[in-house]
């Protein structure tokens, strides 16, 4: 217990390691708000303090090395290059208000731009962990600045996503009134906007017609075409890409220069940098060690060398030992879908001929769609690797027994 008059320690500092180090008239770190905290932190305010959560998400790999700033994210580049560029097409304060056909849309026709301050109403689409919400949060904290706590309302349309959130919470957000520079708007952040229903899009749709003098609208969601056509034509949509590996890796050595390993997080987060991070952390957190096996198995994924050895008995036809391996990643309790993605995932990298290789992908194919109907049994990737052995035997007929040639007079 602290004695009297003496300081109670800081949690949010810096580690104690840090701190003896440092002289003791060093200024203290600049805390984080809690309102830059995550949007489901908010779930767990009523069993720890804003304290304990400041400290928590500031160790998770995914919230330490989040950019701060547009030229901090990974990836689609022309798409993040929209969102600094200094001029407009269509002129800001009349885009608001302007109906725009979304299939119009193209990169030609309008740029979205930080410096002047007066953006339109975004919709930013794309797989998960592409940076969509990131880059919604650098352009509000570029426009906003010192204002950016009182000035941005960030929700999850996937919890927070039914009729009265729009009437209540976003309503008396738009509604009240804040001090910002001139040019300058109050920014709503509705994080899956395509969970929403029907009727709060309808709902939303109305208050971003009356606030639109006041207020800015940014959405994030995986398909816009769950998005109602009132609600698109009123933003600019913008569409991310899933992320290489060669830029999930460029962001993954600046977390960590263990080779061993790295590989496996790349193939494992399938060009979502989230899940990179996390697999990363996860599996540090559970060996100490980052190597193939301990992402695999943190990962709980069929090891991509199994597949690939599989692969390789089905291309010199040796159906029981394809077999053996198949029956080993059934017995270890994999699904037969992750079985059957990974199996398509490592075919695409396949060393074999190129027609081998797209009738091996054309029977994935097929095994996938029939898996999806519901015949997930182990005789649908049995019979996959007798298909898949069928191909091989059948292109090396053709390749020691070419057809005769037909020439024609």
């Amino acid at each position: 217990m602290a004695d009297e008059g003496e300081e109670p320690m800081d949690v949010s500092a810096a580690p104690a390691e840090e701190a003896t180090s440092k002289p003791a008239d060093a200024p203290k770190p600049a805390k984080r708000s809690t309102h830059e905290l995550p949007w489901y932190a908010s779930r767990l305010r009523s069993v720890f303090s804003d304290r304990i959560l400041s400290v928590f998400f500031r160790t998770l790999r995914i919230e330490k090395y989040r950019p701060t700033k547009l030229k901090e994210v990974v990836g689609n580049e022309d798409t993040i290059s929209r969102l600094e560029v200094s001029s407009l097409i269509i002129p800001c304060h009349k885009l608001s208000a302007h109906k725009i056909d979304a299939s119009t849309h193209t990169h030609s026709y309008i740029q979205v731009f930080s410096r002047e301050g007066n953006v339109p109403n975004l919709i930013i689409a794309g797989p998960p962990g592409t940076g969509k919400t990131t880059s919604i949060l650098c352009l509000a904290r570029t426009l906003l600045g010192a204002s950016f706590k009182d000035a941005v309302l960030e929700l999850n349309a996937s919890n927070d996503r039914g009729i009265d959130v729009v009437r209540n919470r976003i309503k008396m957000f738009a509604h009240q009134k804040v001090t910002l520079p001139q040019g300058r708007h109050k920014i709503v952040i509705l994080d899956e906007a395509d969970s929403m229903t029907d009727g709060s899009q309808q709902a939303l749709r109305r208050t971003m017609e009356i606030y639109s003098k006041t207020t800015r609208f940014a959405l994030a969601c995986n398909t816009s075409n769950k998005i109602i056509e009132p609600i698109q034509s009123r933003c600019a949509v913008l569409r991310y890409s899933k992320l290489s590996d060669a830029q999930i890796l460029s962001r993954l050595m600046e977390v960590s220069h263990t080779d061993d390993g790295l590989e496996a997080v790349i193939f494992t987060a399938q060009g979502d940098m989230r899940q990179a991070l996390n697999n990363l952390q996860s599996t540090y957190a559970g060996f100490g060690h980052v190597n193939a096996t301990n992402v695999f198995k943190v990962c709980d994924e069929p090891h991509p060398l199994l597949i690939k050895e599989m692969l390789n008995h089905c291309i010199s036809t040796d159906i029981d030992s394809a077999y053996l391996i198949l029956k080993s990643l059934w017995d270890k309790g994999y699904s037969p879908h992750d079985i059957i993605t990974n199996i398509f995932r490592v075919c695409k990298t396949q060393q074999m001929a190129e027609y081998l290789k797209l009738e091996f992908i054309k029977e994935i194919g097929y095994t996938h769609m029939r898996l999806t109907e519901g015949v997930d049994s182990q005789l649908q990737l049995s019979g996959l690797l007798a298909r898949l052995c069928l191909k091989s035997v059948d292109s090396l007929l053709i390749l020691f027994y070419p057809p005769p040639q037909v020439y024609t007079i």
